[in-house]
This record gives structure tokens, sequence and C-alpha cells, in this order.
């Protein structure tokens, strides 16, 4: 599969971060007839950031596939779906220098999603993902390199890649036997100008200068002359430019 130059994936882990949360325990995502079939994970051709812990193909996919497994194990509808993913590139943080080099991990993956009785693909095209580890205030300070083993950073780095598959699987309900109309969206919390800063996070949406982790967030979708807000996933803080608001 094609792969961007590893220099911007390199530069994407200096500027990025996610907050990395395992809700398994909690009852699934509703995903219609959605029953796992083929959990297929290819690694053979994925590249290393030069400033990381070295992992094999057989670990990288061990790792995915376990965590397919964990996520997607739970669902027991009616009719199969395939898994086919391809690791892309990797870094996994080593130890660093606490304060001046804190090295984060980062994971790029490439899904497809195939429908088995049809034995069709549901995206025409492969959907990739980047994803992070995550922060704590410890890791933040220290790098995850000090305060976690290989395997624990792969772990983390494996269920966040599954969960933002399954938020993108949610995406496409109609793939799934669900009527897109009956699908409620959340629509992440804007301040208003002027409105005071919550202490709290409004419909799971954590606003600006609520930290996660111990991790304060910055940068965010904002109304002209509002203030910050960040909209989260678990894979870092995504920034999305809103639309102007029409003045009365």
């Amino acid at each position: 599969m094609h792969l961007r130059p590893l220099s911007a994936f390199a530069l994407s882990l200096a500027v990025l971060a996610g907050c990395a949360a395992n809700d398994l325990d909690e009852p699934p995502a509703p995903l219609g007839d959605f029953k796992l079939g083929l959990n297929i994970v290819v690694a053979d051709n994925m590249q290393k950031v030069p400033i990381s812990r070295n992992a094999t193909v057989d670990e990288w996919e061990t790792a995915i596939k376990k965590a397919v497994d964990e996520r997607f194990g739970r669902y027991q509808g009616a009719k199969f779906y395939n898994f086919g993913i391809a690791v892309d590139a990797f870094a996994l943080a080593p130890p660093g220098i606490p304060l001046i080099a804190s090295p984060k991990s980062a994971l790029v993956v490439t899904v497809t999603l195939w429908d088995d009785a049809a034995q069709a693909k549901l995206n025409e095209e492969a959907r990739r993902f980047t994803v992070f580890e995550g922060t704590s205030a410890e890791s933040a300070v220290l790098g995850s390199g000090l305060t976690r083993t290989k395997e624990e950073q792969m772990e983390r780095l494996a269920r966040n890649a599954v969960k933002e598959i399954e938020r993108w699987m949610l995406q496409n309900p109609a793939w799934f036997g669900i009527d897109p109309a009956a699908v409620v969206t959340p629509v992440p919390a804007v301040l208003i100008p002027g409105a005071p800063i919550p202490a709290a996070p409004i419909d799971g949406v954590p606003v600006a200068g609520v930290p996660v982790d111990g991790v304060p967030l910055t940068g965010a979708p904002v109304l002209p002359g509002a203030p910050a807000v960040p909209v989260l996933t678990d894979g870092g803080v995504i920034t999305t430019p809103l639309p102007p608001v029409a003045s009365n």
C-alpha cells in the first residue's frame, strides 16, 4: 500500500498526543447486524520511525488481532464482516530525557471492511488511521518510554486504532442494516462569544481549559471571536474550522 513519506509522520509525533481510554467494560455501541468474521492483519510492509523501539511483524499482527477480537468479538449480529488491516508505520517511544526529549508513540494502519456474504468491500478506498498512545500527567513529562514497556505501548496503540475503526464504522450505519435516519449524531459543544468556560465536559466533549488525564488541551474549532473548544478523540485532538456564523 502507498505510504506517505515518514518525515511527515515523524513530524506529526512532535505536535499531537492523544488521551487513551479503555471502554471495553462498557456495553458496546450498537452496530446492527455486525458479527466478526475474518480478522486479517498484515505488517510485512510496515516502516519504523527512526526514533523508536523495535517491534517485529509478528508482534504487531498479534497485538492488533487481539485488539480487534476484544472490541468486535462482543458483537453477535446476524451477518459476518471481515477486516483487512495493514500496519503502515509505527513509532514506539524509547526512554527519553525528561523535560528535554519525551518521544511519543504512534501507529498508522490502513483498513478495508468486507461484507462476507456479498464478498464485497464496504469501503471502496482503504481507510487510513493515525493514532497516538495517549498521555498521562506522568508520561507527559517523562515520556512513555520510561513509564511503559514496549508491550504496554503496543497494546494501547492497537486498542486506540481499533476504537477509531469502530467510530468510523458507526458513522456508516447503513453498512450494518441500521436506518441512518434513526441515528442521532452528537454535535460537539461550541462556546458562544462572551460565555464562561464550563468546568466540566459537555456531552463527553472536553472544553477549553479542562485537562484530560492531567494534560491541558489546546486548539479547537471556534466561532468568530469565541474561545477555543477542543474536539477530542482517543487518537488526538482534532481541530476542524467551523463555517462563519451569519449575523442578524
